[in-house]
């Protein structure tokens, strides 16, 4: 690395393009865990009740098929599925990969869900059950929330590696921080610095992320860690 190379990479044209990049990057991983988060609530729900009533035909089904489909996606490459979804669905390359992000993550947040809904005792149920609550009370209610409070850490580091792994939309040609990078270190032949400066904004964002996160759970929780 070089002072020169450090000097052209911050000439304020290239701050403002990088700039722009981040801002393509925050939007995919704004929406991703957005949806992500909606779509994997309610697979793991479907999932989970499913399991909970298998004498119920409607119910089996749906959980079946949540269960399916959360192995299988689980299961293959991310970028896969964005490719997949870029190609086939020949949509805009923005579009495909925040859609192909979502229906990855989304399999992967399911599976955090449903963890935190086994990890609640069953006693909750039952007590929820003599005071006279229906079961969507009870998951609304009770369970849902306490099993939330238990998730934070584990979605968010998935949160976190949704946002690193937003420079994946660089591979369908959208020009997020990452791809506008390599179009810098492709003219002034300085890719150290060029990755370096994005290396420490991305470490920035996810560590300022991750602090807030734990933030978050000490006050849910009461007490510090």
């Amino acid at each position: 690395m070089t002072i020169k190379g450090f000097t052209d990479l911050l000439r304020p044209e290239n701050v403002s393009f990088l700039v722009g990049g981040l801002a393509i990057s925050v939007r995919i991983a704004v929406l991703t865990i957005l949806m992500s988060f909606v779509f994997g609530l309610l697979l793991a729900v479907a999932r989970y009740s499913g399991g909970r009533f298998k004498h119920a035909r409607a119910a089996r089904y749906l959980g079946l098929a949540a269960a399916w489909y959360i192995e299988i996606i689980r299961n293959l490459p991310m970028l896969l599925i964005m490719l997949a979804t870029y190609l086939l669905g020949r949509i805009p390359a923005l579009r495909a990969a925040i859609i192909g992000m979502t229906i990855f993550t989304s399999a992967i947040i399911a599976e955090i869900v449903r963890g935190g809904l086994l990890s609640i005792d069953r006693g909750q149920w039952e007590a929820a059950t003599a005071q006279g609550f229906s079961y969507r009370q009870t998951l609304s209610y009770i369970v849902l929330p306490q099993a939330l409070r238990r998730m934070i850490p584990p979605i968010v580091s998935q949160f976190i590696t949704i946002i690193k792994d937003t420079s994946f939309a660089w591979s369908l040609g959208v020009q997020e921080m990452t791809g506008r990078g390599t179009i810098i270190f492709a003219k002034y032949a300085n890719p150290m610095e060029t990755f370096f400066t994005i290396a420490v904004v991305y470490f920035i964002i996810n560590y300022t992320v991750g602090q807030a996160a734990r933030a978050l759970e000490r006050r849910l929780a009461g007490h510090s860690f």
